[in-house]
């Protein structure tokens, strides 16, 4: 009799041993690193939350992770530029969740999973085809940074104001936007590289062009250069000549003897004449004293 009540005491004490132990780890729960966790009871969730690490919870309370580090999505948009060619937009989008606000979140939108289709995603998109409408296929390339800046500001105030709706304004941060790619259709392809190759072959001709006027111009130029040289050279060398003759005229002006002296060098024996009225009158003078008759 005792037996049994002695082993009736062990089992009970045993028994409470082992609630007591249940109760104690279920009373425990952990938060990983990068999440913040949400206290529900019977469903209904609190508005304190969880920080990562341990904690002592009551039995009857359940706790949800939530993940609040930095996060990115790779989203595609198909659209109409302003010129109606069909633009296929690569866009990386950064954000993450409030801290302070995730029990709000998962009480109006849900887990993490359900963040990306109901705000984000659809505020990609809906930006990306309003600002792509704005602006021409050529124009999306050349000025990216300004489409850019245009997207990222369209998708942060879409954001803003579909969280403003469900009253969770400032629920969602976005760290950065960044457009990957544009792609465009084949057939506007190949117009851009007709366009571009023509822009090229007309640039050449261009190019062609002013080499030969240049070359032109150049050898104009060298003509009269040499030109002018020539004149100059014709010139002094004119000058000079004239020069010459005229201090030659002044020396035989004032020393008529000299004209004898010329006429006797160039005389060649001849006795050069003139017809007068009588005999030929000889070039030299032969007045007694001058010259010595010659012998018969």
């Amino acid at each position: 009799m005792e037996a049994k009540v002695l082993w009736k005491s062990v089992g009970l004490l045993g028994g409470g041993a082992l609630v007591l132990t249940t109760l104690a780890f279920s009373s425990c729960t952990t938060v990983d690193a990068g999440h913040v966790g949400i206290v529900k009871v019977f469903g209904a969730v609190k508005a304190e939350t969880l920080a990562e690490g341990i904690h002592w919870k009551k039995p009857w309370e359940s706790v949800v992770e939530f993940e609040v580090r930095l996060r990115s999505l790779n989203n595609k948009a198909a659209a109409a530029s302003k010129d109606l060619q069909t633009v296929t937009t690569e866009i990386t989008i950064q954000y993450s969740p409030n801290a302070a606000m995730v029990s709000d979140i998962y009480r109006s939108i849900g887990d993490i999973a359900r963040l990306e289709p109901v705000i984000v995603a659809p505020a990609v998109q809906e930006s990306l085809k309003s600002v792509t409408a704005q602006f021409t296929a050529e124009e999306l390339i050349t000025q990216r940074q300004r489409v850019k800046g245009e997207v990222e500001a369209a998708i942060k105030t879409f954001i803003d104001a579909t969280l403003h709706e469900k009253g969770l304004s400032g629920a969602i941060d976005v760290a950065n936007i960044a457009i990957t790619d544009f792609k465009f259709s084949e057939e506007f392809n190949k117009a851009i590289e007709a366009k571009v190759k023509a822009e090229q072959e007309a640039l050449k001709a261009i190019n062609e062009k002013t080499r030969r006027i240049t070359d032109a111009e150049a050898t104009t130029a060298e003509q009269k250069l040499a030109a002018d040289a020539k004149a100059y050279a014709t010139d002094v060398e004119s000058k000079a000549r004239a020069s010459a003759i005229q201090r030659e005229a002044d020396a035989l002006k004032a020393s008529p003897e000299v004209i004898q002296l010329r006429a006797i060098e160039r005389w060649n024996g001849a006795l050069p004449t003139y017809l007068g009225a009588g005999e030929p009158t000889p070039f030299i003078d032969v007045s007694p004293g001058t010259l010595t008759p010659a012998k018969k």
